[in-house]
């Protein structure tokens, strides 16, 4: 089963609707003094805008103590005068703009355009962009397993069942991939990301961003996460993949969280 989410982004004037967003050079920036309700804290702050278009509803991120969390935008005001050095920004707005055709995954949606739900895009939705500071660097030594043989990847006991428990609980949110690269969003005690290369049943060049220097529980569970969706795709949707050569899974929760509730126009069809 199918179904296809069409318009699903903010209402402008003339009751027009936007496709989704991918470049903010695209957006008209316009002042304003928002207030960011954060869900995890209970409470809203202040924050000057100079970079967007902002609008009631929308997600950011901001800098300052609150750095990192996902805020809600509660009100926007255009009419204001203030210090700056009194004011933290709005830094990042999280793009909630989906189109395009899903299959039914399992615990997850599926879909097979690139551009659908982009791996930059489903990134934001779980941590904030990488500020100026953030210098990254990995290694690898070319180790490789075979995916329908886990144990190949010589996680430890505890953590492999760690890992086994992360995939029950759905904490792979968002699993993409484009030929061979393979890219995972796994939610631990905060979001991490997995990269990887995949081909021919082998993985290869297995990294998390959680930094242990051994198999970790993220990656367990995006292995497994991996095994199902290509399991399911072969028996289900072998043509929709071998044309596109690229497949996205979202956890179903969380699509409906961010690309549809809350929205007060769009449609989608089963």
């Amino acid at each position: 089963m199918a179904f296809l989410i069409s318009g699903f982004g903010r209402a402008q004037a003339g009751g027009q609707e936007t496709g989704p967003v991918r470049d903010s050079k695209t957006i008209v920036p316009r002042k304003s003094v928002v207030q960011v309700q954060f869900p995890c804290f209970g409470h809203s702050l202040a924050y000057y805008n100079d970079q967007f278009d902002l609008h009631q509803g929308d997600r950011v991120y901001v800098d300052g103590k609150l750095e990192g969390e996902i805020g809600i935008v509660a009100s926007v005001a255009y009419n204001f005068k203030i210090k700056l050095s009194d004011y933290k920004r709005v830094i990042a707005v999280v793009d909630t703009c989906v189109h395009g055709r899903f299959y039914m995954a399992g615990s997850h949606f599926v879909t097979f355009d690139p551009h659908t739900l982009p791996a930059a895009q489903a990134a934001l939705w779980f941590r904030a962009p990488s500020g100026e500071d953030d210098v990254y660097e990995s290694g690898n030594d070319d180790t490789a397993f075979q995916l329908d043989d886990l144990q190949g990847m010589g996680a430890a006991g505890a953590i492999a069942e760690r890992g086994q428990n992360y995939y029950m609980e759905n904490r792979v949110r968002y699993l993409c991939l484009n030929g061979t690269k393979g890219y995972a969003i796994v939610e631990g005690t905060r979001a991490y990301t997995v990269e990887f290369e995949y081909q021919n049943g082998t993985v290869r060049n297995l990294l998390c961003d959680c930094y242990c220097s051994y198999p970790c529980k993220h990656e367990v569970a995006a292995m497994l996460q991996l095994r199902e969706t290509l399991g399911l795709i072969e028996k289900q949707y072998a043509r929709e993949y071998a044309a596109s050569g690229y497949f996205a899974v979202i956890a179903k929760g969380t699509l409906f969280d961010f690309a549809i509730a809350g929205k007060e126009k769009g449609s989608f069809t089963l």
